[in-house]
């Protein structure tokens, strides 16, 4: 008899997680957060979920209580007696700290990794983290799902000729030239200097655009400055045009009026965060029948690795 399976989603996934399940095959599971008074979390499980395996779908995006309840859901999933949990996180928040990059200065990324790992979870499936590195604070296995799976085709879509990848900063040329790769195109690189986060000083071009339909690669697009700017860059030293496919639409502060004031044709963004507002310059493609498929090849002990390679 083979396992039964139960798909769960928090707040911050609900649409995603009920997307994840229709393209498995199953309802989502039901699932109660409750909210004291002093704004405590308290999730159960509707259900029963004895002898099980258990998938929980959250993005850890900010604010932190998305974070603490995902740790809550697997705790009363373990409590529950289910068989195994597995979380499914689509954006893994905290992964830009994933480093010691100045003194006295904490790594969120492995916190978290500490975190998820402390209260019993089996298994971490996740997409485009912002280092694979990360993989390496987990003592569990780890499935990294690769967001180009479902945006390359949608690029393909467009038919585009003179087609070049721009990474938006050096530290993004091995992503720039993996997507590239599919495409069997050339990569340039936006080069820029930052004087604190979020801020740039300068940025320059290395590799010729002209007459070119650029597409900028990168994994999170926070407050969309960087891109912009590279797209306003791109477009002066003489692309046809440019657009920019993310995997983790992160968006916050000035990010959408930024975006809609932009140069950029359409920003492609995958739906492991749900967008705060409508912006007509952002595309979301899904990927909840990737996810869908990747618990199918866990559950039955199939390759992840075949999905998207």
């Amino acid at each position: 008899m083979s396992q039964r399976v139960k798909i769960f989603a928090g707040n911050a996934s609900h649409e995603l997680g009920e997307k994840i399940a229709a393209a498995y095959g199953q309802p989502l599971g039901d699932l109660s957060i409750q909210r004291f008074a002093d704004k405590e979390l308290g999730p159960s499980f509707n259900e029963s979920v004895r002898g099980c395996a258990v998938f929980l779908i959250q993005s850890t995006n900010p604010p932190a209580e998305n974070l603490m309840e995902l740790m809550l859901m697997v705790d009363a999933a373990k409590r529950a007696s289910a068989a195994s949990v597995t979380v499914v996180m689509p954006y893994y928040g905290y992964a830009r700290q994933d480093r010691k990059d100045k003194p006295r200065v904490s790594i969120g990324a492995k916190v978290v990794a500490d975190f998820i790992q402390s209260v019993g979870t089996d298994r971490l499936m996740t997409c485009d983290l912002h280092a694979g590195q990360i993989q390496g604070f987990f003592d569990i296995p780890v499935d990294h799902l690769d967001g180009a799976t479902v945006t390359a085709p949608y690029i393909k879509s467009l038919n585009l000729d003179n087609l070049i990848f721009a990474s938006p900063d050096v530290g993004g040329v091995v992503r720039t030239r993996a997507f590239a790769k599919k495409f069997g195109a050339e990569i340039v690189v936006c080069d820029k200097m930052r004087l604190r986060a979020n801020e740039i000083a300068s940025m320059q071009v290395i590799g010729d655009v002209t007459g070119m339909n650029v597409v900028l690669v990168d994994d999170i697009v926070d407050t969309a400055g960087t891109i912009c700017k590279a797209a306003e860059l791109l477009m002066e030293r003489g692309a046809k045009s440019v657009r920019a496919v993310i995997t983790h639409a992160v968006l916050s502060g000035p990010a959408h009026e930024r975006i809609r004031n932009s140069v950029l044709e359409e920003l492609i963004v995958c739906d492991t965060i749900a967008l705060r507002e409508e912006n007509p310059k952002v595309k979301v493609v899904s990927l909840a029948s990737l996810f869908a498929r990747a618990i199918h090849n866990v559950v039955s002990h199939e390759s992840i690795s075949s999905l998207f390679v």
